[in-house]
């Protein structure tokens, strides 16, 4: 017996895109995710060439493998896409240690997010 076929959870007007493991925290990457919800994908793409971040560059080839998630898997018009969600989760924490005065050491955090992008085909208003 195989496996039962899996359950598409978006609808048939969406793809999706999940970059995992970035090296930024969570709040800076967020910074630069809700500069694009909401958006056309056009113009989501220029936000994220002119940002100053230098996580949007990651960001914006995230949004790149959607737009060609969606056309290439999903046969959706590419002019038509707007980002319809863009959030941002915890990932794994990197503790490292740092050697102090006195002999003592101080904890560095080096955390790691995840990104979900999802592009619906839609009317942009």
């Amino acid at each position: 017996m195989s496996k039962p076929k899996h359950i598409r959870v978006l609808e048939h007007t969406e793809a999706k895109v999940v970059l995992r493991n970035i090296r930024t925290s969570p709040r800076k990457l967020n910074l630069v995710a809700q500069l694009i919800r909401g958006q056309h994908v056009s113009e989501a793409l220029v936000q994220l060439a002119f940002s100053s971040r230098r996580i949007a560059e990651d960001v914006k080839k995230a949004l790149e493998s959607a737009i060609a998630n969606a056309e290439n898997n999903h046969k959706l018009d590419v002019d038509s896409l707007i980002v319809k969600e863009a959030y941002v989760g915890k990932g794994l924490v990197m503790k490292r240690f740092h050697a102090r005065a006195r002999g003592r050491g101080a904890r560095i955090l080096k955390p790691f997010s995840n990104l979900t992008i999802v592009v619906q085909q839609g009317e942009f208003a």
